[in-house]
């Protein structure tokens, strides 16, 4: 049963009216969080075929689900915010909204007049968001960016893949992503803290140093050793064993990581003699014994098939994976129960992660909007109004 448009829009943060400025991926993936919050979200695009994502496949049914996936629930209006009438009109709508969010390069609202300085005249208690390549500051702060751009610069692309591979990109737009992540994160934040100040701020959020936050074991080894850690495929670089492993049939991820745990996996497999291994006793043993630790071990696993590993390591509480594909895990019993793959707008996607009591998570959410969709109504109701005595 599908919810009202009403009841899907509810939310911890309907009410809000925030004006999306954003484009492509990393700022549309924050917006797109606020909007499965429940807030009233107006994407404004620019003439011509809109945000470029729109061009982007893959396509079904002829909408391109790149746009769909990161836009759903929002309103379309284009305007050009060259003309002056346009942006009149955008001008009101920031008069009168919560939060703005833009990724242009910096410098970009600078030119247009809308800078936060001169919106914060208009509309004190606006919260400005700016997500961009490497943030509004520094000698890179114009630099041009995309997503892979960003890990490769980040350090990520130098960590990911194995010994004798080249460098790799992550499987995802990850710089993008956690990009819009730390967007949304300092909207929800600025907003608290305008609950106390009265006063709105400017948000500065840049992929460069997101992708950094999220390097952690990279930061580490750099911090103890002052080298950069190298690229050491799938196993962890501090915990042993951590790794991909090969059965009689399938590969199966096993994560053993203290020593209690690689005790009871080496019972559950039929080798408890290997816990007691001079070379495997302790975690740092098993770090430096890493090569012998997981010949041993698979020595065992290639006797059984990957699903009668699964059942007997999960049944000894050891953390066990088998390794499955898009497919796999889009219809896996979880995902299900989750609520992680819904329909907007007739395009299954994946759902909103954050779930929050006394509120609605509701399989069918409204989709993305087409180019202008709302924009004979959004033009009448933030016309800019005459003054009197003027025709």
């Amino acid at each position: 049963m599908s919810l009202s448009k009403n009841e899907q829009s509810a939310g911890p943060l309907s009410g809000l009216l925030v004006i999306d400025l954003t484009h492509v991926l990393n700022g549309p993936f924050g917006t797109t969080i606020l909007a499965d919050l429940g807030a009233r979200v107006i994407k404004i695009e620019p003439p011509g075929h809109g945000d470029d994502t729109r061009t982007y496949g893959p396509f079904y049914k002829g909408q391109s689900l790149y746009f769909s996936f990161v836009n759903r629930g929002k309103e379309s209006i284009v305007l050009n915010l060259k003309d002056e009438s346009d942006k009149a009109i955008l001008l009101n709508m920031l008069s009168q909204a919560d939060v703005l969010a833009e990724n242009f390069r910096p410098g970009t609202m600078q030119r247009l007049g809308l800078s936060y300085e001169e919106l914060a005249k208009i509309n004190p208690r606006l919260i400005y968001a700016s997500s961009s390549g490497f943030g509004q500051t520094g000698p890179f702060a114009n630099y041009p960016a995309y997503d892979t751009i960003v890990q490769a610069m980040s350090g990520l692309m130098s960590v990911t893949g194995f010994p004798d591979g080249p460098p790799t990109r992550v499987g995802t737009s990850l710089s993008d992503l956690c990009a819009g992540l730390f967007m949304f994160g300092g909207i929800a934040s600025a907003l608290f803290a305008r609950e106390k100040s009265g006063k709105g701020t400017h948000i500065d959020v840049a992929m460069f140093d997101s992708t950094q936050a999220f390097l952690e074991h990279g930061f580490m080894e750099y911090v103890a050793t002052g080298k950069p850690l190298g690229r050491i495929g799938n196993r962890h670089p501090f915990m042993a064993p951590f790794d991909v492993f090969a059965s009689a049939d399938n590969d199966l991820v096993i994560a053993a990581g203290n020593d209690r745990l690689f005790a009871e996996l080496c019972d559950a497999i039929g080798r408890p003699e290997l816990s007691r291994d001079s070379r495997f006793v302790s975690n740092e043993g098993r770090m430096e014994n890493n090569t012998a630790l997981k010949s041993e071990l698979e020595t065992a696993l290639k006797k059984q098939p990957a699903a009668y590993w699964l059942k007997v390591i999960h049944a000894a509480g050891v953390p066990v994976s088998p390794i499955l594909n898009i497919s796999e895990s889009a219809e896996h019993p979880q995902t299900q129960a989750r609520n992680m793959l819904i329909e907007a707008g007739g395009v299954r996607m994946t759902g909103n992660p954050i779930k929050i009591s006394g509120y609605p998570d509701p399989h069918v959410r409204e989709g993305a909007p087409t180019l202008d969709q709302h924009g004979d109504a959004l033009r009448r109701e933030f016309a800019v109004p005459v003054p009197a005595g003027v025709t």
